[in-house]
């Protein structure tokens, strides 16, 4: 390898099929856009957007779908090289409804499993993981192995070198809990957090950046008030948590002291979905230029304000000066 990625993540990746009517349920549905999709894939693609360098761990079914996908990265500025196929199962693909302002439900189509759960850990490029600037994991390549176990040592091979992020991204549903989107499942939801957070736990301990929600944070410590569960990732092993409360805005609080809460911007909303990720990619950005907390919370959450703005997940991620434009109106 070369000149080392700014940004590489593992985990998701899959097709987006999102309706093109709003407020209308999925069995009344006509048409459909296709999009590149999964969390960490759209994590990866924000950033590159910014500007930055990124490549994605990932697996795919061989399949037109999985073409698909290496495609639209390359067409995003993604590298593909760990983008491998699987024989023998499908490429996942992810429906959602459409109710602006706050409910947009989501219906995993990722069964026996999914290609990206199958990442082994002797696949991987620790030279690489190393050398990248920052690398991105995910709490949904801890449901299942192989790809707990790839996840893990893809940590373990980072050794916490540069910023090391771990994405709580809680799917109860991957976890045996109930629902397809991400609603509690009751009991279930809350046997499917407890068996969650072992493995959480032992992610947190290799991270040097924890960020999500605040049910994320739940799943990870237990806890639900957000200065609490900041302070309990740190105590975990992280040196900046991120505690994300939607309209609210975020919390960030570094071990050393400082921290920032930030207010959300008040805009629109077409589909939430892709806020998340656009929030992630402006975080890496925000972590390579070495920003404060309080200026690089700003900067992402104007990145996800943009992205709510928009029907699509990877394509609606914006460019620096779409950001720098949203926040100078502000």
């Amino acid at each position: 390898m070369t000149e080392p990625f700014d940004l590489i993540t593992m985990g998701r990746i899959g097709v987006d099929l999102y309706p093109l009517q709003t407020g209308v349920p999925l069995a009344r549905v006509e048409t459909f856009g296709k999009f590149l999709g999964g969390s960490a894939t759209n994590v990866a693609v924000a950033a590159a957007r910014l500007g930055r360098r990124t490549a994605v761990i990932s697996r795919t079914g061989r399949d037109p779908f999985g073409d698909y996908l290496h495609q639209a990265l390359r067409e995003f500025g993604v590298d593909d090289r760990w983008v491998t196929a699987v024989d023998g199962l499908p490429t996942p693909v992810t429906f959602c409804e459409i109710f602006p302002p706050d409910h947009f439900p989501l219906y995993f189509y990722r069964r026996p499993t999914a290609p990206d759960l199958t990442l082994r850990a002797d696949e991987l490029d620790h030279d690489a993981l190393r050398a990248a600037r920052i690398l991105w994991v995910t709490g949904t390549g801890l449901c299942e192995e192989p790809s707990r176990t790839a996840t893990l040592a893809a940590l373990a091979a980072r050794g916490r070198r540069g910023p090391t992020v771990f994405d709580l991204d809680w799917r109860p549903l991957f976890w045996g809990g109930a629902g397809g989107a991400s609603g509690d499942g009751g009991t279930t939801g809350a046997a499917a957090m407890a068996a969650a957070r072992p493995h959480y736990e032992a992610a947190l301990a290799h991270a040097t950046v924890a960020v999500g929600n605040v049910d994320e944070a739940e799943v990870a410590t237990g806890l639900r008030d957000p200065r609490a569960c900041a302070e309990a990732l740190l105590a975990g092993g992280a040196e900046l948590a991120v505690v994300k409360q939607g309209p609210k805005g975020v919390l960030a609080v570094h071990r050393d002291g400082r921290t920032a809460e930030v207010p959300a911007f008040p805009v629109d909303v077409v589909n939430g979905l892709g806020a998340g990720d656009a929030f992630g990619g402006a975080l890496c950005h925000g972590l390579l230029h070495g920003w404060d907390l309080e200026p690089m919370m700003r900067y992402a959450n104007a990145a996800g304000a943009l992205v709510a703005t928009r029907l699509a997940c990877s394509p609606a991620m914006p460019t620096a000066a779409e950001v720098d434009a949203f926040l100078a109106g502000r």
